[in-house]
């Protein structure tokens, strides 16, 4: 595993997320009051991109059914469930996912 760039910090605003691709793999980067999260993109009911959800504090809802998942950890709240967290850290102004 090694740390990848995939954003600049000004690249996702507060309250907000982004989806990217990292080597083929689809996550979700969230920043929550200037903390950056990662989680896989894909919600586990019907596979619909977490990264376009509404963020409401550190929960986004999936844009297709509304399951929610806890950002910092990628617990499902709605159903047992959860999609893989990945790691985070920010050098400079760039957003490193660790993959």
């Amino acid at each position: 595993m090694t740390f990848v760039k995939v954003a600049s910090v000004n690249d996702i605003k507060q309250g907000h997320g982004k989806p990217v691709n990292v080597s083929g793999v689809e996550i979700a980067v969230f920043n929550v009051d200037g903390v950056f999260y990662a989680i896989d993109n894909a919600c586990r009911h019907r596979g619909g991109p977490l990264g376009e959800g509404e963020l409401d504090g550190n929960i986004v809802t999936c844009p297709l059914h509304g399951w929610q998942y806890n950002v910092i950890n990628g617990n499902c709240v709605t159903m047992p469930a959860h999609v893989k967290s990945y790691e985070v850290r920010v050098e400079g102004n760039d957003v490193l996912v660790n993959v």
